[in-house]
């Protein structure tokens, strides 16, 4: 009894962390800054609320880790961490929210290749199942885009280069389960800041938030969906079974499109609303096959 009950709050955990996450692109939408200033005032201003937070807990400004290895690991996460979330924020400047989130959200699939590739792990029928739902679901959703709004070629494809590393990213991030998910996005955090600084300043010469509602619009980017969505996906992730956990992270896909219809005017239209549910799926399965690696 106490083991289900333990189980169901950690799911209601993760799925919330998904829906924070899946108001991301709102938020990145909102924003007057170029797509790698936000990205590097999300990692900025994340950083004190953390060392807030671990003060709290740990009674420590300092994140500790259990092995120098880790620190070189979440450097070459957020590397990729980085990449993929500039192409992302990026590809809604072209696309719909929808199709950018959905797109990079197959990530797993990728996950599962890079498995393949660099650790030999075997591809079974699963993964191809997984492999041919989700994209059957994803080319149906840009074929039955008719206008701007509705989807654009080269914003899908930036969604759809993004996944790679932010599959790459979720593969080094795997390696870290023996330590406190505070640290590891302490440490991602960071160094997402620093490697996002300098394309931000060849990006664009606006360096500071233009306004108050600019400043406001990042510091909640920031709050809910890098420390409130990230911190309680990593803590219950591992808590919960593969089936449930692929379920709940399906939230953040559906929130932004949800999200998204109801703030822009992304209004979808039966056929794209059936392609998105196959595209859903597609994700569902390959997210638990990854599990099974």
């Amino acid at each position: 009894m106490t083991e289900n009950l333990h189980r169901a709050n950690n799911f209601i955990l993760l799925a919330g962390g998904a829906a924070l996450i899946g108001f991301a692109p709102i938020f990145v939408r909102w924003s007057e800054m170029s797509p790698s200033w936000i990205l590097f005032y999300r990692m900025l201003l994340t950083l004190p609320m953390l060392l807030l937070i671990n003060l709290y807990f740990n009674k420590s400004f300092v994140f500790k880790v259990r092995s120098k290895k880790t620190i070189y690991i979440a450097f070459v996460a957020a590397f990729a961490f980085t990449i993929d979330l500039t192409l992302w924020h990026w590809s809604m400047t072209m696309t719909s929210i929808s199709n950018s989130t959905i797109i990079v959200n197959s990530a797993p699939i990728f996950v599962a290749l890079i498995y393949f590739l660099f650790f030999k792990e075997s591809l079974n029928r699963h993964f191809f199942i997984s492999l041919g739902v989700t994209y059957l679901g994803v080319v149906g959703l840009i074929l039955s885009a008719d206008t701007y709004t509705s989807g654009n070629l080269m914003g899908d494809i930036l969604s759809l280069i993004a996944a790679i590393f932010y599959a790459t990213y979720l593969v080094f991030i795997s390696r870290l389960g023996k330590e406190e998910a505070l640290s590891i996005i302490f440490y991602t955090s960071l160094f997402c800041c620093i490697f996002s600084l300098p394309a931000a300043l060849i990006e664009s010469s606006q360096i500071l938030p233009p306004s108050l509602d600019e400043w406001i619009n990042l510091f909640l980017l920031a709050l809910l969906c890098q420390v409130g969505g990230q911190y309680m996906i990593t803590y219950s992730i591992a808590r919960i079974s593969p089936s449930g956990g692929s379920i709940g992270l399906l939230l953040q896909p559906v929130t932004a499109t949800i999200c998204a219809a109801y703030i822009f005017g992304e209004l979808i239209n039966v056929t794209q609303m059936l392609f998105i549910c196959v595209a859903l799926l597609g994700i569902y399965l390959a997210r638990i096959n990854v599990a099974k690696l």
